[in-house]
């Protein structure tokens, strides 16, 4: 469990701190691991529907075997934890990992029925949902550094060794699995196995990077420094800038970058445009935003000319 802490703090006693931290991290994969065996047993298993992968393998097996689901992902995923361990993490791959798979593969079969069998009949339903509660859980363990093996741990290691992109060998091997699910449970299942395929990246995203919130501002301009005053005395940012050259005129302009909050891009955009017509501006998507000069109240810095205060305020 102590793995991950570095050998310094394995010589002497670990802080208060130290085990909280360890603690916390422990309970997001639990909790993480929990969500998997719910989206599995109500989700995936009452419908043979599941996003390919080691838990569409399962329940491939089952359904020809009879063979418990949770113990078959144990299986498959034993070789891919030695092999995770080697090319991969080391110890602190291997523990998480196996602390995960420990509670969510045996889990699977073992917790008695608490889990309702068939939430719905819709199949659309089941695969949005399904896809949504399983990204949370496997967006939880990845955060502290954990995975559930599968698939994605073998398609990370064929990448580093072939030096294919990662998505490519992952489509490849959970699209060989759908496959499998198609001939045992019927195409349309299948489909929809998709769909909570890429539902469940979506809420993995979610977890690791956070909603969207954020709007990064880029403008090219000939007249940086009145820009730059107008964003100040406009929203109260901070502005970087620096020079550039205009390929096609071989002018040279400014260009200025600063971050606002999503429902400030709209009004900072028209300010920029009403401040300068000619300039050019990009806005893109960011999910974090920390340090600089953000709404700190701070007056326009002595030095920076002061633009046309009243625009878009």
């Amino acid at each position: 469990m102590f793995a991950n802490l570095t050998a310094d703090v394995l010589l002497r006693r670990p802080t208060r701190a130290e085990l909280l931290k360890l603690g916390t991290e422990y309970a997001m994969l639990t909790i993480g691991a929990v969500a998997l065996i719910y989206a599995y047993r109500t989700f995936m298993l009452p419908f043979g529907v599941a996003g390919g992968g080691v838990s569409g393998l399962g329940l491939v097996v089952n359904r020809w075997t009879g063979f418990p689901p949770g113990m078959a992902m144990l299986i498959a995923n034993l070789p891919v934890l030695v092999l995770g361990y080697l090319r991969l993490g080391g110890m602190r791959f291997l523990t998480r990992t196996a602390y995960v798979i420990a509670i969510y593969n045996i889990g699977v079969d073992a917790i008695p029925d608490i889990f309702p069998d068939r939430i719905s009949d819709d199949l659309l339903l089941i695969a949005l949902f399904g896809g949504v509660v399983s990204g949370l859980g496997g967006g939880l363990i990845y955060r502290v550094g954990g995975t559930g093996a599968g698939t994605g741990v073998v398609s990370r290691v064929v990448q580093l060794k072939t030096g294919l992109p990662v998505s490519q060998v992952y489509l490849l091997i959970d699209g060989s699995i759908l496959i499998l699910q198609g001939l045992t449970f019927g195409w349309e299942k299948a489909l929809y196995g998709v769909i909570l395929l890429f539902v469940n990246g979506l809420a993995v995203d979610y977890v690791l990077e956070g909603p969207s919130v954020v709007r990064t501002v880029t403008v090219v301009t000939e007249e940086p420094d009145m820009l730059a005053a107008t964003v100040f005395a406009t929203m109260n940012v901070g502005v970087t800038g620096w020079k550039a050259t205009g390929m096609y005129t071989d002018k040279e302009r400014g260009i200025l970058f600063c971050t606002v909050s999503r429902s400030e891009a709209n009004r900072l955009v028209e300010a920029i445009r009403l401040a300068d017509p000619s300039s050019f501006a990009v806005i893109g998507n960011a999910h974090q935003r920390r340090g600089g000069l953000i709404r700190s109240g701070v007056p326009v810095p002595d030095g920076i000319p002061h633009g046309p205060q009243s625009i878009g305020s």
